[in-house]
């Protein structure tokens, strides 16, 4: 993931203390992505969390980049194996993370940023709540959500995003519907109407989350 030379800050070495398990989460086209590019791009101690999915590549996307390109059957397989953290159903296709991957990420005192659904974050979220108190999930859960100014507004980016067809769009937009009724289950909140002030925000937090002692 990659963020303009024109908005680059100098890079954000990492404060001591817990390394951060940052999910975000958000409506199909409110900017997350674009969020947590440039989030990667400033904070040079954070990993991104490559998810694993079953819905096919978009155009421009690389497997083990931008997601792990699975089968139905490979990711049943490791549905059965106990390897996600978390793993949804989403418009038609399956997400998951891999386990094993954030946790060695925090045990070596790297960030790990994950971009997934509503569903996704609340499993985390439980599984952050039930674990033992030295356990790194728990000590560096912080959720984000990033919300679209209005329905209208992003109905209007989807649509200069020309990446679907107009029933997609009709369906990422019934499906943002419910995803904004579980905004109120996260840490905090963040509407991305104009992406500067957005991502100071959203910056703000991760700052702030490392200087927290308790």
């Amino acid at each position: 993931m990659s963020s303009s030379p024109h908005n680059a800050r100098e890079p954000q070495r990492q404060p001591p203390g817990r390394a951060l398990l940052i999910v975000i989460s958000a409506p199909s086209g409110a900017g997350k992505t674009t969020l947590c590019d440039r989030l990667l791009a400033e904070f040079e101690a954070m990993d991104y969390s490559v998810s694993c999915t079953t819905r096919p590549p978009r155009p421009g996307e690389k497997d083990g980049e931008d997601y792990h390109f699975l089968t139905e059957a490979e990711f049943k397989a490791r549905i059965a194996r106990g390897a996600f953290l978390e793993h949804a159903v989403v418009h038609g296709h399956r997400y998951g993370t891999l386990a094993e991957t954030v946790a060695a990420a925090l045990n070596a005192g790297r960030d790990v940023l994950m971009d997934i659904d509503v569903q996704g974050a609340r499993q985390i979220r439980e599984r952050a709540r039930a674990a033992d108190a030295a356990d790194p999930i728990r000590l560096g859960f912080v959720d984000v959500f990033v919300a679209p100014p209005s329905l209208q507004a992003l109905e209007a980016r989807l649509v200069k995003r020309a990446q679907d067809s107009d029933a997609v769009i009709r369906g990422r937009l019934r499906n943002a519907e419910q995803e904004l009724r579980g905004r109120p289950e996260y840490q905090y909140g963040i509407v991305n109407d104009d992406l500067e002030t957005a991502y100071a925000q959203l910056r703000a937090i991760v700052i702030a989350e490392h200087c927290r002692i308790a």
